[in-house]
């Protein structure tokens, strides 16, 4: 299939039409799949499509990224992120495609005219950007860095919140303050456009940025300290140290 289209979707119920539907639309040699990243990797290396159209949200908070590990391992790779949600992408999410080295991003939410003509320039080796996207790209300020730019230190609080530990306790062994366990949360937010830890950590999981010794090494019951009492228990005690005092003597 050298030189043909590789169709990512997780929609394997739909496998058979969606393989019809490129086909009528004119795309050449078309192999549809639903192997994650490995099974991907080998699936590339096996067919070497000249194309290569994902689903936008094939991995949910963290497909733009798994893209950016495509492009860095297959040099040259065309590939087309298609969104046949009508449930808006996050406009942030959707830039980070470009951002991180995908040609085309393609969504039904522009209407089917322009969708279509994506899908054409697309199947001719062009580039196509949504034009809401482009849009948001003009306006936006500063754009998602690429998922190759995150510090130590922000790797390091990584690690700590994909073990369970909340932000004091990442300040605690840290020896930082609260604010700044934020300021490093907040900019792994804006780099790699997602909205909570949970997304945050979905995506650690699928770029593998964490290891698995982390797990073991960055355990809270190895690295948190017993936590001192409170003031109330401290008062508790003292008062019942005072009341043997007094029956004593």
């Amino acid at each position: 299939m050298a030189g043909g289209t590789l169709v990512v979707s997780r929609a394997t119920n739909l496998f058979t039409h969606l393989k019809k539907r490129f086909e009528q639309l004119g795309f050449a040699d078309v192999t549809v799949t639903g192997v994650e990243k490995d099974g991907l990797y080998m699936l590339i290396s096996e067919l070497k499509p000249r194309l290569v159209i994902v689903g936008a949200e094939f991995y949910l908070s963290a497909t733009p990224y798994m893209m950016s590990g495509l492009l860095r391992r297959f040099k040259g790779l065309n590939i087309a992120a298609v969104s046949v949600s009508l449930v808006p992408y996050p406009a942030d999410r959707a830039m980070s495609f470009i951002v991180n080295g995908v040609k085309s991003y393609i969504t039904i939410l522009d209407g089917l005219e322009q969708f279509y003509k994506g899908l054409d320039l697309v199947k001719e080796g062009k580039s196509f950007v949504s034009a809401s996207v482009q849009e948001r790209m003009e306006i936006r300020n500063e754009l998602p860095r690429p998922a190759t730019e995150i510090t130590d230190r922000e790797l390091e609080v990584l690690r700590f919140m994909r073990n369970g530990f909340t932000g004091l306790e990442i300040a605690d062994v840290l020896a930082v303050s609260l604010r700044t366990v934020n300021f490093h949360k907040r900019e792994m937010y804006s780099k790699f456009s997602v909205r909570n830890e949970s997304e945050l950590i979905r995506v650690a999981d699928c770029l593998k940025l964490v290891k698995e010794d982390d797990l073991h090494f960055y355990g809270r019951n190895y690295v948190l300290s017993p936590k001192p009492p409170k003031r109330k228990e401290k008062r508790e005690k003292r008062g019942k140290e005072r009341k043997i005092y007094d029956y004593q003597n």
